[in-house]
């Protein structure tokens, strides 16, 4: 199937992101879905270290150029990157090519948004108001309930709480917000990754899920019973299971994803088994939207040091739902 190309905004200027792109770029293969980098040239071309580039003006272009270089959409910095030394200054800029991403995206002129990494601390400081990429995803494209997944060829986990103090997480969780979840990622799994019959497995919250509600109460008065409604929906999601014995090769055997209830629950074994090739994926947007898992790399920046394989996971995946997407 001919996809329009994958759009992708440059994440901090300071940091790993242009590398990646350029790296990724110079690692296409025949088939690969064409993608181009909404940044600033001047700093495309410090970091991508003699990798040919080529700005456009439309999307539309892209299919031409890409064959010879890497095609940028330029968005113009407010002062000059400097690679490891990340300055607020330039976080309007950053902020406006994700939020032009999404809106190609939502147009059709991109298939896809993939993002590049973001220190989200910095953007703090010039006033950004989301805890991170996919809650501004979610409020640009007015999607309801983002789902953050993070997908590896063993292992794929969303989760029920992303971004909150670990002393708060457990009150984010609710019979109503865990069944929502539960349909989102059902849905997902069968229209984006093509599983026709998907097994989740739900994590309990508490060591040994509560252990009969001696260690907690959460997994009898509001995960259990949201896996019940869904069941009672068609939906296959185990009761909450114990976290400690959910990962390993003999359990992944038996689900085709993990709904975790905290952030470091689910990405803990994920980045241990899938530390190079993971991909954050948001469901719940009317567009595909793929990232690297990873972050913005300030220490190595600029050193060539930077390895691609998440970001070119992250376009592969991305390629990949758009044409399931396309098919449904």
């Amino acid at each position: 199937m001919s996809l329009a190309p994958i759009a992708v905004s440059m994440g901090d200027p300071a940091g790993i992101g242009m590398e990646i792109a350029a790296k990724a770029w110079l690692a296409r293969a025949r088939g690969d879905t064409p993608f181009f980098l909404i940044a600033d040239i001047q700093a495309t071309c410090q970091a991508a270290q003699g990798v040919p580039v080529q700005p456009i003006t439309n999307p539309a272009d892209v299919t031409a150029v890409f064959p010879a270089a890497l095609p940028i959409l330029h968005m113009p910095l407010t002062v000059p990157a400097i690679p490891g030394a990340p300055d607020a200054r330039n976080a309007a800029a950053l902020v406006e090519a994700i939020s032009l991403g999404a809106e190609l995206a939502m147009r059709g002129t991109a298939c896809a948004l993939t993002t590049l990494p973001i220190a989200k601390s910095l953007l703090y400081q010039a006033g950004f108001g989301f805890p991170g990429h996919t809650e501004f995803l979610a409020a640009r494209t007015g999607a309801k309930r983002p789902v953050m997944l993070l997908a590896g060829a063993s292992l794929k986990v969303a989760l029920a709480s992303i971004h909150v103090p670990l002393a708060q997480a457990a009150s984010t969780l609710s019979i109503a917000g865990l069944a929502e979840l539960g349909r989102i990622l059902d849905q997902a799994l069968r229209i984006d990754f093509g599983i026709a019959q998907p097994r989740i497995a739900m994590a309990g919250l508490n060591p040994h899920a509560g252990e009969g509600g001696s260690i907690g109460r959460e997994e009898i008065e509001i995960l259990n019973p949201a896996a019940a409604l869904l069941r009672q929906e068609g939906i296959s999601i185990t009761d909450a299971q114990p976290a400690d014995s959910l990962f390993h090769a003999q359990a992944r055997l038996g689900y085709d994803a993990v709904l975790a209830m905290t952030h470091d629950q689910g990405l803990i074994p994920l980045k241990t088994l899938h530390f190079w090739d993971a991909v954050n994926v948001t469901l719940g947007l009317p567009i595909v939207r793929t990232s690297p898992d990873h972050g913005t790399g300030f220490d190595i920046a600029g050193k060539g040091l930077a390895r691609p394989d998440s970001l070119i996971a992250a376009l592969h995946l991305a390629a990949a739902i758009a044409v399931r997407r396309a098919a449904a």
